[in-house]
C-alpha cells in the first residue's frame, strides 16, 4: 500500500459529480479526504475518476478455455453439454497452471474497471481426484496469481459433494470437485489463516448449488463459521434445475433455500435466473443480492434474470464475469438492460426514474451490491473507503462533449473496456495508460501454461 494524493477534472463521488476533486489515500489504502481543488503535491490523473466495481463471481480456471466451446455439438447444444466439455479442460490444469491463468485474468479484470474478485474456486483436488499433500493448495494459487496481479479478493472455496439432488453419487468429471464436511473446514480455515491481517483478501464459502450440496449438508458447514462469513451460491440458473429440484422436494430451489435457511444480506444468489414472481419478491426481501453475470447467462443460453420486478422491489444487485467469455463490466452491464429491454419491449427498463441516467443507475447499484457480496470496503470515492478508482479516458473522441451521466452511458452502452485508461486499487497504480504495470511478464506466464496445457 501507498499513500497518495490524487486530482481529478472529474469524478463520481458519493453524493454524485463533482469537478475538480483532489482525493487523499493513507498508506493503508483507504481514502482519507475528497476536497475540491487541487493540492499542490496532488498527482494528476486526466480523465473521468468513477469507483471501480467489484467482480463478484469468477471461475478464473475457465479462461482457459476461452472460444473453445463455441462449435456446434451433433445434437442441440446447451448448459449441459458445455458443462460436460468444461470438466474435460478442468482435468488438465496443475496448480502452477492454474496461477498463470488466474494471474493472466486478473489482469484483465483491472484493465477493464474491475479492482475486486470474488473467487467461486472449485478446483480441490488433482486431477485424479486425489487430495494434495496441502488441501487448499489450489486457493492459494488463486491468491498468488491475485497478489501478483494487484486485485483485491474474496475467495470463495467451494463446498460440492454430491451429482444431483438427493446426495445423488458425482460423476467422474467431477472428481476434482468433492470434499466432506471436515475437509472443506480445513480447507476454509487454512485460507482464513493465510489471509488474516491482509488488507486486500476476504475469506467467504460458495456451497456450489443445492444440486452439490444437501440442506443438511451446508447446515453442518455454515453453522461453525463467523457470522459475517460471505455465503455465495448458485441458485435457479438452468430450467432443468428447477424441475429437478422439484421433483425431489416438491420446491422450487429459491423456496428450497429460503424454507431451509436463514437467508441474509451475507448470501449472494449467483444467477437466480429461473424465478416466479413471489419468489422474486421474497428473495429481494431477504436482503440476499443477485449476482448476475450477464454475459455469460447470454453465452451458455441460460435465460433473463427478471431483473425489473426484482430491483422494484428492493433487491440488491452485483455482477460477475464468471466464465469470462467477456470480462468487462461495461458490457455486463450493458447486456442486463439490454435483456429487460427485450423481454419487455421498452427501454430505459432499469433506470431509476423518469430523467434518470440507466447507466448510472446500474453502476450504482451494482457498486453497492457488489461491495456487499464481497464483504469489501469499496464502492465510493469517499472517506473511509478503499481507494478503488477506475479513470475513463476523457481524450477519446467517444466521450467528445460528454460529462457526468452522459459520459458513464457511452462507456456503458457504446465504449466498453477501450475507454478504461487507468485503474487504482488501495491507491496503487497498476493500470497506467491501459497496460498493467505487470502485464508483459504475467502474459509470458499465461502463453508458457498455454502451451503445457495444448500438449
Amino acid at each position: 500500500m501507498q499513500s497518495a494524493k490524487l486530482h481529478f477534472a472529474s469524478a463520481l463521488l458519493a453524493h454524485g459529480w463533482q469537478r475538480d476533486v483532489t482525493v487523499t489515500c493513507a498508506g493503508n489504502g483507504m481514502i482519507t479526504a475528497v476536497a475540491g481543488g487541487r493540492e499542490g503535491d496532488a498527482q494528476h490523473v486526466p480523465g473521468i475518476a468513477i469507483p471501480a466495481m467489484p467482480n463478484i463471481h469468477s471461475h478464473a480456471h475457465q479462461r482457459f478455455m476461452l472460444g473453445l466451446a463455441e462449435r456446434a455439438g451433433p445434437g442441440a447444444d446447451s448448459f449441459w453439454t458445455w458443462r460436460e466439455a468444461m470438466y474435460g479442460f478442468a482435468l488438465k490444469l496443475s496448480p502452477e497452471d492454474l496461477e498463470a491463468v488466474a494471474a493472466q485474468l486478473y489482469v484483465e479484470m483491472l484493465k477493464a474497471g474491475f479492482a475486486a474478485v470474488g473467487e467461486f474456486q472449485y478446483l480441490h483436488h488433482q486431477p485424479d481426484g486425489t487430495p494434495y499433500e496441502d488441501p487448499p493448495r489450489m486457493r492459494l494459487r488463486c491468491l498468488a496469481a491475485a497478489g501478483r496481479a494487484g486485485i483485491a479478493t474474496t475467495i470463495l472455496p467451494t463446498l460440492y459433494a454430491d451429482g444431483g439432488f438427493g446426495g445423488q453419487p458425482p460423476q467422474p468429471g467431477q472428481r476434482r470437485f468433492i470434499n466432506g464436511v471436515d475437509s472443506f473446514l480445513k480447507i476454509f480455515a487454512r485460507l482464513s489463516e493465510e489471509s488474516k491481517g491482509h488488507p486486500l483478501r476476504r475469506v467467504g464459502i460458495s456451497p456450489h448449488s443445492l444440486r452439490a450440496v444437501t440442506p443438511d449438508l451446508l447446515r453442518e458447514v455454515v453453522a461453525p463459521l463467523p457470522g459475517e462469513t460471505p455465503i455465495h451460491i448458485h441458485l435457479a440458473e438452468q430450467v432443468k434445475e428447477v424441475e429437478d429440484c422439484l421433483a425431489h422436494s416438491g420446491l422450487r430451489p429459491v423456496e428450497l433455500l429460503l424454507q431451509e435457511f436463514d437467508v441474509s444480506a451475507r448470501w449472494t444468489a449467483i444467477h437466480a435466473t429461473h424465478m416466479t414472481k413471489a419468489e422474486t419478491q421474497a428473495l429481494a426481501i431477504s436482503g440476499a443480492a443477485a449476482g448476475l453475470c450477464p454475459t455469460t447467462e447470454a453465452n451458455l443460453g441460460d435465460g433473463i434474470f427478471p431483473a425489473v420486478d426484482f430491483t422494484k422491489a428492493g433487491g440488491a444487485i452485483a455482477i460477475g464475469s464468471d466464465s469470462h467469455i467477456t470480462v468487462s463490466p461495461a458490457e455486463d452491464l450493458r447486456m442486463l438492460e439490454y435483456s429487460q429491454r427485450l423481454q419487455h419491449r421498452t427501454r430505459n427498463a432499469l433506470a431509476a426514474g423518469p430523467g434518470q441516467s440507466t447507466g448510472r443507475t446500474l453502476y450504482e447499484k451494482a457498486l453497492s451490491g457488489g461491495a456487499r457480496s464481497l464483504c469489501q470496503n469499496m464502492g465510493a470515492i469517499a472517506p473511509g473507503r478503499r481507494c478503488d478508482i477506475a479513470v475513463l479516458d476523457a481524450g477519446n473522441p467517444l466521450l467528445a462533449g460528454r460529462e457526468g451521466d452522459a459520459a458513464l452511458d457511452t462507456w456503458i452502452f457504446s465504449g466498453g473496456n477501450a475507454l478504461v485508461k487507468d485503474v487504482f486499487v488501495a491507491g496503487r497504480h497498476l493500470v497506467k495508460d491501459r497496460r498493467h504495470i505487470h502485464e508483459d511478464e504475467i502474459a509470458r506466464d499465461f502463453r508458457a501454461a498455454l502451451r503445457r496445457l495444448d500438449t
